[in-house]
């Protein structure tokens, strides 16, 4: 079989697959902390845990039965990439808890037994973990250093557990999300100045155990720094 007859079978095999119209374009889909939704084939520094709905988004399928794979792959660090699972559904749902780079690609077949209608390779990347709090918080209303939560720059969280004691040992406050605060009150009411204790117990997506105890100092006043803002 000669180039010219091989180059003329191809040509046909496309255009059997794509001469009406027959096309997927999967994307994922990703909707932030506003509730606003982002469409892409490609994100960059994610933050576990992320939630992203993977649609193959088929058009002019009239007269056929699509059957749909997803391919979960994750590369690396050695070089090259292994499958982590498949998905056959024409719209699926994943949360990634791991750090690292994926790459999730979607095969349609027109009908049973047919070529694949191949795509190109939606990427995620999911960032290392990173989590630091402040040792002071100065909660008088001013808008600045009012509440106590992770500094800003934390990502990839997958578990938390933050405890507030005060100097004898009680519990006066906890959360579960490192999204989450401490406002600087207890039982409705601010705190007095002194010093408190902070208790976190978290695991990030890349494994990464946090186990951080530090002192907090409630001081009214007070401004990142340590310059006092004269509000005391």
């Amino acid at each position: 079989m000669n180039k010219r007859t091989l180059f003329l079978l191809f040509a046909a095999a496309f255009w059997s697959l794509t001469a009406w119209g027959q096309q997927v374009r999967p994307r994922a889909y990703v909707t932030d902390s506003l509730g606003f939704e982002t469409e892409t084939t490609e994100i960059k520094d994610g933050q576990a845990p992320l939630d992203v709905i993977f649609k193959a988004n088929p058009t002019d399928m009239e007269g056929y039965s699509p059957s749909y794979e997803w391919h979960f792959r994750k590369e690396e660090k050695s070089g090259g990439q292994h499958e982590l699972f498949v998905r056959y559904e024409e719209d699926t749902q994943y949360t990634f808890l791991e750090s690292g780079t994926y790459n999730v690609v979607a095969l349609t077949r027109l009908e049973q037994g047919g070529d694949y209608i191949d795509s190109t390779a939606i990427s995620i990347s999911i960032a290392e973990s990173r989590l630091e709090f402040p040792n002071a918080i100065s909660p008088n209303g001013d808008g600045r250093n009012d509440d106590l939560k992770p500094k800003e720059g934390w990502k990839s969280i997958v578990k938390f557990h933050a405890i507030i004691l005060n100097r004898w040992g009680q519990k006066i406050y906890e959360w579960f999300d490192p999204a989450g605060k401490w406002d600087g009150k207890h039982n409705g009411h601010y705190v007095k100045d002194g010093v408190y204790f902070l208790l976190v117990s978290a695991k990030g997506a890349d494994g990464k155990e946090y186990n951080i105890r530090q002192d907090i100092n409630v001081i009214k006043g007070y401004s990142e720094g340590g310059r006092s803002s004269g509000n005391q």
